[in-house]
């Protein structure tokens, strides 16, 4: 299986400012090449919001989307993120997995942030979403699902192989807190024995909250490599699936569960 080239995008969020932020981005992986897959934090285009009766699109409507496929296409590389999506009347945090091909793979997010009213507005998904790519076993996770491990545990198929080999969570995630991102997001990779990455964004909100990014990849023993705290960054990073066979291999701990 070939390695995989991941970039991680820590923006800062233009509050409620859809074209902005698509300018941002856009701006910010201009110069990006050689990259398999892109991931940009949580509710992309228009930061936290729970305004999503006026902000929400729908699979088939919808600008995030479309600048979603057209980037992807545009990069050759999957691009993973979420966004405020309205279907049969209900709103979702929805995680997209957009293919270089335009095809999209969903997961709504499961466990709803209660503190800031997540759990009021939107519908909280229900299943795990998995996503082979370029030969690589992938599980979609957003913010908050990091503080619930049950919901991303790692567990050996028929033939004892494990279901996924990434774990990505995209996110808005305050600085107050971001010792526990940091510390979660390692003890995801160590505990399922993955490739775990962390994307959250930079800056100020409408909230008046701050978030010092801290975005990460952390390796399956643990290592961590992080971006820059409080800037808008941009860094690309490669797996290595013969390194991640080798440790599953050397430390079979998946298979005493």
């Amino acid at each position: 299986m070939q390695d995989l080239n991941v970039t991680l995008v820590q923006a800062n969020q233009v509050w409620e400012d859809k074209q902005a932020n698509l300018d941002n981005y856009s701006k910010l992986i201009e110069k990006t090449t050689d990259t398999d897959l892109i991931v940009l934090p949580e509710m992309f285009h228009t930061a936290f919001s729970m305004n999503a009766e006026e902000f929400a699109e729908t699979m088939e409507n919808s600008v995030g989307l479309n600048w979603l496929k057209n980037t992807s296409k545009e990069k050759n590389a999957a691009i993973y993120t979420s966004l405020i999506i309205k279907e049969k009347g209900n709103f979702y945090n929805r995680g997209v997995f957009v293919h270089p091909t335009g095809e999209i793979a969903t997961y709504d997010k499961r466990k709803s942030f209660g503190l800031a009213g997540e759990d009021r507005v939107f519908t909280a998904g229900t299943s795990r979403q998995l996503v082979e790519f370029r030969g690589w076993k992938i599980q979609l996770q957003i913010c908050y699902d990091l503080r619930f491990p049950e919901i991303a545990r790692n567990t050996l198929d028929a033939s004892e192989n494990p279901l996924y080999d990434i774990l990505i969570y995209v996110a808005n995630w305050p600085e107050r807190r971001n010792v526990h991102w940091k510390t979660l997001l390692t003890a995801r990779a160590i505990e399922n024995q993955c490739y775990t990455i962390g994307v959250n964004r930079v800056g100020e909100d409408g909230k008046n909250l701050n978030y010092s990014g801290d975005s990460l990849l952390a390796d399956p023993l643990g290592s961590t490599q992080f971006l820059t705290p409080h800037l808008e960054e941009v860094k690309s990073f490669t797996l290595s699936k013969t390194e991640l066979t080798k440790i599953r291999k050397d430390l079979p701990f998946l298979k005493d569960q």
